[in-house]
């Protein structure tokens, strides 16, 4: 399975848009290395975006005072 294609399957399952085929296509991949460590990947990605949406860096370090 391309890395594409699951970057669509992940995608289609977060949105909880997969077809039975595509829903079908995904639990195949959970067999497959590759395609499980694709899943991981997108799954990663797309988790660390979540955190770092929940909780985003200062862009400046606003405890100090400026005079």
């Amino acid at each position: 399975m391309a890395n594409q294609g699951s970057r669509y399957l992940i995608k289609q399952l977060l949105n909880n848009k997969l077809s039975r085929a595509e829903l079908d296509e995904f639990l195949a991949g959970l067999h497959d290395d590759q395609a499980r460590q694709a899943y991981s990947d997108v799954l990663e990605t797309y988790f660390n975006q979540l955190i770092t949406q929940q909780n985003p860096s200062p862009d400046t370090d606003t405890s100090t005072s400026s005079d």
